[in-house]
């Protein structure tokens, strides 16, 4: 569910018609539900009542700080993968017990930069990993608090670039050097180790591969425990699919999510924590552009926009589908025509969507791509030198943009000439 709906044939942002946005704004520019935001983050809180848990947010999803500090206001922790995610979560007023470390590379800056900072946890990829944690957290006089993030070898049935649990992939330890690798950390200054993480991909449909994950996790904490290691916490990871079309079966509830932890590591006694990303923000986020130009090809129609690859990556990156919608509604008996529809960077990846059934859309109309508040924003870009495109957050009847589009200069003052040119 989401806060975009049609009124009187326009479409809203909760109570805010969206063309109202783009006359303020200019387009194109992403357009971010508060109430969206709040339902979806309420869901998987929810879905954990009554046991000891931590519903931390996947900043790689959406890492602007004003969608951060709003769930961090509601109790979110937040799952963070570099440095500079870490500096925006507690930009954001996140506190450092509430920001777990994921990620295969960190270096030791910015291990020495969560620990100076303050960490609940940091999740172990390797071995190497773990001995350089070990150094850094020495040489502070600190512990630090880790996880070991295993490998179950579980398929997730997602696409080939978000799947991360198989064996082949780059992510965790294999889960049968688990225990060989637990009884290392035992040993080495600087580390308590806390608990056992795991995360198998995104975009997850079904719920069968998550509890093929959490059994074998569950397994491994019942071994650990028997070697003598103080297991307190499960780290769950994220991965829930969300619904990109309004027409596809849709993929398992948070409730039903909830319902597997429970069935499969429920009686461990373990805190646990998951880390949804795009099931919080994915829905709760429009891509907003105007029509440029209608072209007609040999044979094929072309709708021409002024949002382009570089505003959102997806559909060139993954083959994604987003539904693109006209901004107004179109009238009763309307028909749709297929269309392709892409954007004006140069390259014939910068297509959006091919064949695909449009109501008339004119230049100078808006349209807006759903579901596209997870993986937008944050993987843009400037490419053909393309300002980034601002963000904007609603909330009720008010909207405020919380990024906003660099001018030309700003973007040309970052860089410099040598004075030998």
């Amino acid at each position: 569910m989401d806060h975009f709906l049609y009124r009187d044939g326009v479409l809203h942002a909760e109570d805010v018609p969206v063309p109202e946005i783009a006359a303020a704004v200019g387009t194109p520019f992403y357009c971010y539900s508060a109430a969206t935001l709040t339902r979806h983050f309420a869901l998987f809180d929810e879905a954990l009542d009554g046991m000891d848990h931590l519903v931390c947010f996947a900043m790689k999803a959406n890492s602007n700080l004003a969608v951060v500090k709003l769930l961090g206001e509601l109790g979110a922790g937040v799952d963070v993968v570099s440095g500079g995610e870490y500096a925006r979560a507690r930009a954001a007023d996140i506190p450092g017990e509430r920001i777990v470390f994921s990620g295969v590379g960190k270096t030791r800056a910015e291990m020495r930069q969560a620990l100076e900072g303050g960490i609940r946890q940091i999740n172990v990829e390797s071995e190497p990993e773990l001995r350089a944690l070990s150094e850094v957290a020495a040489s502070m006089g600190v512990e630090a608090p880790v996880a070991m993030r295993v490998n179950p070898d579980v398929d997730a049935g997602t696409h080939e670039k978000i799947a991360t649990g198989r064996k082949e992939d780059k992510f965790g330890i294999p889960i049968a050097r688990a225990r060989d690798v637990y009884a290392e950390a035992a040993l080495l200054p600087g580390i308590r180790v806390v608990g056992i993480d795991v995360h198998i991909g995104s975009q997850l449909t079904e719920i069968a591969p998550f509890e093929a994950a959490y059994g074998k996790v569950a397994e491994l904490t019942r071994m650990l425990r028997a070697d003598g290691h103080e297991i307190t916490r499960l780290d769950l990871g994220g991965g829930l699919g969300i619904p990109y079309t309004r027409s596809n079966e849709a993929p398992p509830l948070p409730r039903e999510y909830g319902e597997a932890i429970r069935r499969t590591v429920g009686d461990l006694g373990c805190e646990i924590e998951i880390e949804p990303g795009r099931l919080i923000a994915g829905n709760a986020g429009l891509l907003v552009s105007e029509v440029i130009y209608r072209k007609e090809g040999d044979g094929r129609s072309f709708l021409i926009l002024d949002a382009a690859m570089n505003d959102l990556v997806r559909p060139a990156m993954y083959g994604a589908w987003h539904d693109i919608v006209p901004v107004i509604e179109a009238a009763p008996g309307v028909e749709a025509a297929e269309i392709d529809i892409v954007g004006p960077v140069c390259e014939s990846g910068d297509t959006f969507a091919k064949a695909r059934p449009m109501p008339p859309v004119e230049p100078g109309e808006l349209v807006a791509f759903r579901s596209a508040g997870a993986y937008g924003a944050v993987m843009a870009s400037e490419y053909n030198s393309r300002p980034l495109v601002p963000e904007v957050l609603v909330q009720g009847d008010q909207f405020a943009v919380i990024r906003a589009r660099p001018t030309f200069d700003e973007m040309l003052a970052r860089d410099s000439i040598p004075e030998w040119l």
